[in-house]
């Protein structure tokens, strides 16, 4: 057992030092970072909402914009309601597409929580902002990607962005600092079971 352990502490300080020099080798970021969380499995707006809590534990203003959920009672809206010094959370969707069964009622909804966006993303009193949903919009055409992309390359310096939702573009994946892809391998509600308050919203 002696020797097992003395094993891995030398393999140990190896991975060690080896990490140090990996990290010495990179430099801090001189602007906030573009995070696109994406793909066919759950966990992009969870993921999202994590990085709030994340950035409120490191005392950051954090803005929110729901771009589509907005008539859902869902428990990330319900918590950080209570935390409205904190977070600037804006409800700004009409639902899902297929409840609204209204173009332009979508467009217009979609164009309104843009300027919301634009404005938090510019107003440099955010370290961070959540796009919570901004791929479906984009997926759907209410909103030009070309626009969308000039939007998010003209937020302020120090603001970091997430963008969350199926089906990212390719032209927003390009632009992301970091895009991460959630592959569903298995989900209750293809066995039948309806989502879950608590877990799935």
């Amino acid at each position: 057992m002696t020797d097992q352990n003395e094993e891995h502490r030398v393999a140990m300080a190896k991975q060690q030092q080896k990490q140090r020099e990996i990290i010495k080798s990179k430099k801090k970021s001189n602007k906030g970072l573009l995070l696109v969380n994406t793909g066919d499995g759950k966990g992009k707006s969870t993921a999202g909402f994590g990085t709030v809590l994340r950035a409120l534990g490191c005392e950051w203003k954090v803005g929110i914009v729901l771009y589509v959920k907005g008539k859902w009672k869902t428990g990330e809206r319900e918590f950080f309601n209570r935390f409205s010094d904190l977070v600037d959370l804006r409800v700004m969707g009409e639902g899902f597409t297929w409840d609204t069964q209204d173009r332009e009622q979508d467009i217009r909804a979609a164009r309104k929580a843009w300027a919301v966006s634009c404005d938090m993303m510019q107003s440099g009193k955010y370290q961070l902002v959540l796009l919570d949903e901004l791929n479906i919009v984009l997926r759907s055409g209410y909103l030009p990607l070309e626009e969308v992309l000039e939007g998010l390359a003209a937020r302020h310096v120090d603001t970091h962005v997430i963008v969350t939702g199926r089906n990212a573009p390719d032209g927003l994946m390009e632009a992301a600092d970091m895009v991460t892809e959630m592959k569903k391998i298995k989900h209750p509600f293809d066995a039948g079971i309806k989502a879950i308050q608590g877990i799935d919203f």
